[in-house]
C-alpha cells in the first residue's frame, strides 16, 4: 500500500470534523463528489471503515476517531516542519509566545520587561489566542512557546517549566447577589437559580453536560455574564478581561491551577531556552490580581 498523502488526510479531517460532507467539501473549496471519492477510496486502500454513514449524517467509527488523532497529529508535523525550517533562515526573527488573550497578563507583562532588559535578547512576538489553541500553535510550528495552566490545557508531549500556582475566582454578574459574598466555594455556583456555569470544549473540542450555554471565546463569555445569563470558575489572574459588569470572587474549594511556559522537545533554540530561563526567574513570584 502506498503512503498516505497529505491531501488525503487533510480531506479526512475535515469531514471527520464536521461530520457533514457538503460542510467539509465548502471549507475545502472542492465540490462534495470528488470528495466523497477520495473518502470512499481512502477506506479501500485502508482496508477499514472510517465513516458510518445514513440518513442522518455522518459519524466516526472507531477506526476513524484513530484515525483523526493521528491525522492532526502528522498534520501538524508537516506544517512544524515547514514553519519551523522557514524561521531558521531567518535568525533575526522574533520569537513567538502564544497565551490565551487576558489569562496570565501580569505574568507576561514581567516576562516582557524582564527580556526587554537583556542585552541581546531575542525580540518576542505575543499569538493571543482563545481557550485551548496553545497545543496547537505549538505543535503545528505557529509558535516557539506558549503560558498554559494545569490541569485545563493540553500539556502532552511538551516540556514545561512550573512558573506559579494560584486559586480560582467566580466570575459573576455585578448585580447578582453571589457578587456581594466575600468568598464562594464549589457548592455554592455549582446550581445557581438561572445561572449556570458555562460550558468549556473538553481537550477532545466535546462539551460537558450543563445547562450552561456552551462557548468557545472569552468576548462571547464576557457578554453572556453581562447579560447574567452565566457564571464561569476561573484561574484568579485570567480575569484582565474582566468588564465593569462583572466582580470576581474567590472560590476558596476549586482546585489550584500552576501556570507553565511550555515548548515542543525538538527545539533546540538559544531563544527558546533564553525565554525559559527568564520565565523560571521569575517562578513564584507573580501577584495575583485582587478580587472584588
Amino acid at each position: 500500500m502506498r503512503d498516505l498523502e497529505t491531501r488525503e488526510l487533510r480531506y479526512f479531517v475535515a469531514v471527520a470534523e464536521e461530520l457533514h460532507f457538503g460542510r467539509a467539501a465548502v471549507r475545502l473549496g472542492i465540490a462534495q463528489p470528488p470528495l466523497s471519492r477520495a473518502i470512499r477510496q481512502l477506506e479501500q486502500r485502508l482496508g477499514v471503515q472510517l465513516l458510518d454513514r445514513d440518513r442522518r449524517g455522518v459519524a466516526l467509527t472507531d477506526a476513524g476517531r484513530v484515525l483523526l488523532r493521528e491525522a492532526r497529529a502528522a498534520l501538524d508535523a508537516v506544517a512544524a516542519a515547514a514553519h519551523r525550517t522557514r524561521r531558521a533562515g531567518n535568525p533575526t526573527r522574533p520569537l513567538v509566545l502564544a497565551t490565551k488573550a487576558g489569562a496570565s497578563h501580569e505574568l507576561l507583562r514581567r516576562l516582557l520587561d524582564s527580556l526587554g532588559r537583556e542585552p541581546g535578547a531575542t525580540p518576542v512576538d505575543v499569538l493571543l489566542c482563545e481557550v485551548g489553541e496553545q497545543a496547537r500553535l505549538l505543535r503545528d510550528g505557529r509558535a516557539d512557546v506558549a503560558l498554559m495552566h494545569r490541569p485545563f490545557d493540553d500539556l502532552a508531549g511538551f516540556d514545561t517549566e512550573d512558573l506559579y500556582v494560584e486559586g480560582q475566582v467566580a466570575i459573576l454578574p455585578a448585580g447578582h447577589p453571589l457578587a456581594a459574598r466575600d468568598q464562594l466555594t464549589l457548592a455554592d455556583v455549582r446550581d445557581v437559580p438561572g445561572l449556570p456555569i458555562a460550558r468549556w470544549p473538553r481537550l477532545d473540542g466535546s462539551y460537558p453536560e450543563g445547562a450552561g450555554p456552551e462557548v468557545h471565546t472569552q468576548s462571547q463569555l464576557a457578554q453572556l455574564v453581562a447579560l447574567d445569563r452565566t457564571l464561569l470558575v476561573i484561574p484568579a489572574s485570567s480575569r484582565a478581561w474582566q468588564w465593569p459588569e462583572h466582580v470576581a470572587v474567590p472560590v476558596v474549594d476549586a482546585p489550584d491551577v500552576t501556570t507553565v511556559i511550555a515548548w515542543p522537545p525538538s527545539s533546540h533554540s538559544p531563544a527558546v531556552a533564553s525565554l525559559v530561563r527568564s520565565a523560571a526567574g521569575i517562578h513564584g513570584t507573580a501577584p495575583l490580581a485582587p478580587a472584588g
